[in-house]
């Protein structure tokens, strides 16, 4: 038996005749030989294997298995046969007993032996008499029965026996050469799919240890948000109140220049404490501490409450600040606070974004918002939801509030980043609107935590208008 060199997937190399033989077709392909030559064909591997037998039992194999002696010299034989290893390429001639010859033809491919053919036992052309190892190879043989069961064994000439034996390894080579082909194909698979996976998972490990960063210096800035903005409250709110003292008169009258002075000093105070606040809500809402209190109020009259809040900027600039709703407007619940935290937000923006003589339109109107059923994503951002998901779910009655400019409008491709924290549409050193890009993004989380939506529609040089969709009821969770 030949031990076999190890394979080289890589260099497309092949080791064991039985990784590559389908052997329902070798055994169709030796049946077929049969068939025409009637020559026994056995296929064993390197190993031993055997992988495909199509045989008959000739008249005089039976016969002399049916003597003792003969039984024993003829497993003997075809033993020794099996067991034959052809060196090199050439073909060897393995002798029987009876006269007959065993054909030990080795298969090769790509210069390995991957296991040998045993054509046989067949008579030499040239054998006209029954030889003597058969008639004395048992005292009871009989030889006329001998040579009468001998006769009826083919007789193969040698040539012929060569071009039979090379026909079925060439066909023998095609089966491996497509078997080879297939494993080829498949061990490249299998490795470019190893590879594949070895690189997504140091990928995924990379992006896991950069996530584990980036998660740490979330937590990071949010602590660091939190402890800044409350250790500049304090000091900042003794700031205004002293700045408004002194506006008050307590410490003495002021001149013009100095009540200007003063007006700077709580004007910025102001900005800069809303700054803070923007920062501590912001750092609420990332951390999923911030919740809301709903309760039935009137939506025209936290509209209106606004529009106070934001009049006096508006009329530095001669901006008109107008009021628009039907009477057939609902009870929202809604948290308060937050809400007019939403709409001031969204009022003040509109201010900062119009042109001075400009005008800002708060309107409302009851209308129907879909909300995601029990079978939804419940991950699913309203805010984002298509049409097509819109129409698969449930609608509920609920109230829209406007706030409508006609300032300078927001291009196409920024409308969906500037709900992203920080985001602002001018962020040059030189921008001429202040603001920290905190609002719209704070806006957008309080009306989420209110289960309603949150949506713009803005034209360059024409104008935007915000939309906020406030259910009417809110779930119990809330």
């Amino acid at each position: 038996m030949v031990d076999a060199k190890p394979a080289d997937i890589a260099y497309g190399d092949i080791s064991q005749l039985e990784e590559l033989i389908d052997r329902d077709s070798l055994r169709e392909v030796c049946r077929s030989f049969f068939d025409l030559f009637g020559l026994s064909i056995r296929v064993f591997s390197a190993r031993g294997v055997l992988l495909a037998s199509v045989h008959e039992e000739r008249t005089i194999c039976r016969y002399v298995n049916s003597l003792t002696r003969g039984r024993v010299a003829c497993s003997e034989t075809v033993a020794q046969a099996q067991m034959l290893v052809p060196q090199g390429s050439g073909t060897v001639v393995h002798p029987c007993f009876s006269g007959a010859v065993y054909h030990v033809v080795p298969i090769r491919y790509d210069d390995r032996q991957l296991g040998r053919i045993i054509i046989g036992p067949f008579l030499p052309a040239d054998v006209n008499e029954v030889p003597n190892s058969l008639l004395t190879l048992d005292p009871n043989l009989e030889p006329e029965r001998a040579r009468l069961a001998l006769a009826e064994m083919p007789r193969v000439r040698e040539q012929t026996a060569n071009r039979i034996a090379s026909h079925l390894n060439g066909v023998l080579e095609l089966i491996l050469f497509s078997g080879h082909k297939a494993q080829l194909t498949s061990a490249m698979h299998l490795a470019t799919v190893r590879e594949n996976y070895r690189e997504l998972g140091e990928k995924n490990a990379r992006l896991q240890e950069a996530f584990d960063k980036l998660k740490e210096l979330d937590r990071l800035k949010s602590n660091f948000l939190a402890t800044v903005s409350h250790e500049l409250r304090t000091p900042l709110t003794s700031i205004i109140g002293y700045s408004e003292m002194l506006e008050a008169g307590i410490a003495g009258e002021l001149t013009s220049e100095q009540a200007g002075f003063v007006e700077t000093i709580r004007s910025k105070g102001e900005l800069l404490l809303q700054l803070i606040s923007s920062l501590l809500d912001l750092n609420k809402l990332e951390r999923g501490q911030l919740t809301i209190s709903p309760e039935f109020i009137d939506p025209r009259a936290v509209l209106a409450e606004v529009r106070e809040t934001c009049l006096p900027e508006a009329e530095k600039r001669r901006i008109k600040v107008e009021l628009a709703w039907n009477d057939d407007i609902p009870l929202v619940q809604a948290d308060p606070v937050r809400l007019r935290q939403i709409l001031t937000n969204l009022t003040s923006n509109a201010i900062k974004f119009t042109a001075d003589h400009g005008q800002v339109r708060l309107a409302i109107r009851a209308t129907e918002l879909r909300v995601a059923t029990a079978e939804d994503d419940p991950d699913d951002d309203p805010a984002d939801a298509s049409v097509g998901a819109a129409l698969m779910m449930a609608p509920e009655r609920a109230v829209e509030f406007a706030v409508e400019d006609n300032g300078i409008g927001i291009a196409n491709d920024e409308l969906d980043k500037i709900f992203d924290a920080f985001y602002q549409v001018d962020g040059s050193s030189t921008r001429e609107y202040g603001g920290a890009g905190l609002g719209l993004s704070i806006a957008k989380s309080l009306v989420q935590a209110h289960h309603g939506q949150i949506r713009v529609e803005s034209e360059v040089g024409r104008g935007t208008t915000f939309f906020v969709t406030i259910p009417e009821t809110q779930p119990d969770e809330a």
